[in-house]
């Protein structure tokens, strides 16, 4: 049963686009299924933690109005992050999901229970990870790999 969830930001709870307002500061756009489903993951019992090796404040906010306590910004290496979370809830490799969608997240999906990645996520994370989703990153892949986990739960 899974009982921890890690996700990605760029390419996974984004698009990826990086874009600029008039005044410079970065903009990202988040899908609100993907919302809807972190908000049910959360519901169901599930931690939610969102893990990204930049740092953006609208990430931030994003993860207060979802309700992910768990957010760690400017993270070079996931892997110290995820033992850490381990540890901190006492859970073993199977207990943990992660989506990720790029060469830096290949260590993670490759330790944890059960990995994702979008359906535009580079071929190298897409042969390793146990569900592709048919959306891509940020429109609507994380609904759709909270759904899968939530199903098999029910199995």
């Amino acid at each position: 049963m899974v009982k921890l969830l890690i996700l990605d930001v760029d390419g996974v709870l984004t698009d990826g686009t990086i874009s600029y307002d008039p005044w410079g500061r970065e903009v990202k756009f988040f899908n609100i299924k993907d919302g809807y489903g972190i908000v049910r993951a959360l519901r169901e019992g599930i931690i939610v933690v969102v893990v990204s090796g930049r740092y953006s404040w609208q990430v931030e906010k994003r993860c207060r109005e979802l309700g992910v306590e768990e957010l760690y910004q400017g993270v070079s290496d996931k892997m110290e992050v995820y033992r850490k979370l381990k540890e901190k809830y006492s859970l073993s490799d199977e207990q943990v999901a992660a989506m990720g969608d790029d060469l830096p997240d290949l260590p993670l999906l490759k330790a944890v229970g059960v990995s994702g990645a979008p359906a535009d996520a580079v071929p190298q994370v897409k042969v390793v990870v146990d569900f592709v989703s048919r959306r891509e990153g940020g429109r609507g892949a994380v609904r759709e790999f909270i759904d899968y986990l939530l199903s098999r739960e029910r199995e």
